[in-house]
């Protein structure tokens, strides 16, 4: 397969993932859901992967705050085939995506990282030496 052609793959499966995280943070903020979790949380998509066969997608989700994350896991979950058909109606494609919901671990990562880098034994060593700055 030529660059050009794994490229324009490549921009599909992004362009594609985005047009799903789209339509599921509507449908979500706007409450079309009919789940008592699904109504009393503010979920955010953050972001969609799809396979390269644009059958599978896979859906991270945080809830505003990081607040009962499994249990608005399971509300999704349960709820699959709903958001399933509502993607399917929304975005043109030849199969309807299969959609697999994971909690979205990078802002808990991140703050992880953001803490170490302000840890003042950290903080030390990423100051530049008097030394090494006159010379």
């Amino acid at each position: 397969m030529s660059d050009s052609t794994q490229e324009t793959r490549s921009v599909r499966l992004l362009r594609v993932g985005e047009q799903v995280r789209h339509v599921l943070s509507d449908v979500l903020a706007r409450g079309d859901v009919h789940d008592d979790v699904l109504a009393s949380h503010f979920v955010s998509v953050t972001e969609v992967r799809m396979s390269p066969d644009l059958r599978h997608a896979t859906v991270f989700v945080k809830p505003f705050l990081g607040k009962d994350e499994e249990v608005v896991l399971k509300a999704l979950r349960t709820n699959t085939a709903y958001l399933q058909s509502e993607v399917a109606k929304r975005v043109n494609l030849k199969y309807a995506a299969k959609l697999k919901f994971l909690i979205d671990e990078s802002f808990d990562e991140g703050s992880r990282i953001d803490q170490l880098l302000r840890d003042p034994k950290v903080a030390r060593d990423l100051e530049p030496d008097n030394d090494t700055a006159e010379d």
